[in-house]
């Protein structure tokens, strides 16, 4: 093994990698079986205008993102633009959290994988498909960036290609619809449709379909294994909008055209009955045979590129912690593949202790984990609006023209504080539901619970380091570039 080998992740993965990361990132259980249960509390209408407000926010965070990670192509991104310009404080606050989100993500990827094998081989115990998947998962992201890259193409093409199809027999289905004595517009129309339960259905569905986009960050973490950064990452972020577009607020449309919102179905949808999952029941009224088999194969496909991409993207938030001696050197170990193992092996047994703890007694300690990462994903895409706040402020005290940057996001500042708003926003609504349902106190506050570790470690680490936070005219805007 080289010097070099042992010190720089090797740029593996190409243009389509990216692409399809980004796109994959987009596209999960949230939009195959959670869509359903968003139409059915907002009705169409309502559903439609929370996912499009949540996917306006998400374009402007990614605009941000693929300034910055255009710019300076690195593995830790957003980690290590916070401590850039934000300060290493908020930095390592910002590292921590993510990789903990995404190891305490590939735990629960593991028991939804077990689920949905339940549906083909319900005698065989869970546990034997999450060892297998994990061993699976691991092996991939052990070989090399390229083969987490390939894997992830073929997986986000599969989602893909089924929405796509998805699309296309609603839309012809509507057609037929509007061509027959049926009333093409009924489910718009009866009941409390377009909007079920007004404002307060439309401030529910915006809440959930935050938790539906989480994972679009994930082609800033892969910045740093790109080739050709300057050019791959602007091509993978202007898509991005449009594939919001496309998949999410086309299928919430086909949706709420064939199913109405008074579909017990809708609500009760979950990976453990792919037979009521709203792109179940649409692909059966189109006679599509095997249709409950066909979306389940798809869902368990999102849960293994879910599980692949957390375990990626944790493992090199802590390679990149180490890197920059906020985590152990132990950790920034490459093989001679570009991988590094040792990370790799960590993230697995945290990822793998966190099943267990899921598996044991009455899941409480699992249940908690999950609660403490909830906000995570959140808190990352405030990290990141905020930190390309104070890299436009760099770039302007250092008079640095912005003619330089690969990529300018066209909406700054405008887009940054918007996106700062309506995300601090979903956070902020983490109560709603609690309150409405006239929980305790104590109920209303678990939510949060995130959000003072997040502070804690910020806190911690300034203490302990009493570093200042960074300057504009003093952050650090060298580039070493090395692609």
């Amino acid at each position: 093994m080289t010097d070099k080998a042992a010190t720089e992740l090797k740029r593996g993965l190409k243009a389509r990698h990216l692409n399809m990361i980004a796109i994959g990132g987009a596209i999960g259980t949230g939009l195959f079986v959670a869509s359903g249960t968003t139409i059915s509390q907002a009705g169409p209408g309502g559903a439609l205008v929370a996912y499009a407000l949540i996917g306006i926010m998400v374009y402007l965070i990614m605009q941000s993102l693929g300034e910055m990670a255009a710019y300076l192509p690195v593995a830790g991104s957003f980690q290590e633009y916070a401590r850039r310009f934000v300060s290493p404080s908020f930095g390592f606050a910002m590292g921590w959290n993510y990789w903990f989100n995404w190891a305490i993500t590939v735990a629960a990827e593991l028991v939804a994988a077990a689920l949905v094998m339940k549906y083909w081989l319900p005698e065989v115990p869970s546990i034997v498909w999450s060892v297998v998947f994990l061993a699976a998962i691991f092996c991939i992201n052990a070989l090399s960036s390229r083969a987490y890259g390939e894997s992830e193409f073929w997986f986000a093409l599969i989602k893909v290609v089924t929405v796509l199809v998805f699309l296309a027999l609603g839309t012809i289905m509507i057609i037929r619809i509007f061509f027959s004595s049926e009333s093409a517009l009924e489910n718009w129309t009866t009941g409390e449709a377009p909007f079920v339960n007004g404002g307060f259905g439309i401030l529910m569905v915006f809440i959930a379909a935050g938790y539906s986009f989480q994972g679009t960050e994930l082609v800033g973490v892969a910045a740093g294994e790109a080739e050709n950064p300057e050019e791959t990452i602007p091509k993978a972020i202007r898509t991005i909008f449009w594939r919001i577009m496309i998949f999410y607020i086309g299928a919430i449309a086909v949706i709420g055209f064939l199913i109405p919102y008074t579909d017990p179905n809708l609500l009760n949808a979950s990976e453990s009955n792919i037979a009521i999952s709203p792109f179940t029941l649409v692909f059966d009224r189109a006679g599509v045979a095997f249709a409950a088999a066909l979306m389940n194969a798809v869902i368990l496909t999102s849960v293994l590129s879910a599980g692949n991409s957390g375990l990626f993207a944790s493992t090199r938030m802590l390679y990149s912690l180490a890197t920059e001696g906020q985590a152990p050197k132990f950790f920034a170990k490459l093989t001679s593949h570009g991988v590094p193992l040792r990370a790799l092996c960590a993230t697995t047994v945290i990822g793998m202790s966190g099943f267990i703890t899921s598996i044991v007694g009455d899941g409480v300690a699992y249940t908690f984990l999950l609660t403490l990462s909830a906000l995570a994903g959140f808190i990352t895409w405030i990290g990141i609006s905020w930190s390309h706040y104070k890299f436009r402020m760099a770039l302007k005290a250092q008079n640095v023209s912005l003619d330089t940057l690969p990529y300018k996001s066209p909406f700054f500042p405008l887009g940054a504080i918007v996106a700062l708003v309506l995300c601090f926003g979903v956070v902020i609504g983490q109560a709603i539901g609690p309150v409405a349902a006239g929980e305790d106190f104590l109920a209303i506050l678990t939510p949060y619970l995130g959000i003072p570790v997040f502070l804690g470690l910020w806190g911690i680490h300034k203490l302990v380091t009493k570093l200042p936070a960074v300057v504009p005219a003093e952050a650090d805007l060298e580039r070493n570039k090395n692609w």
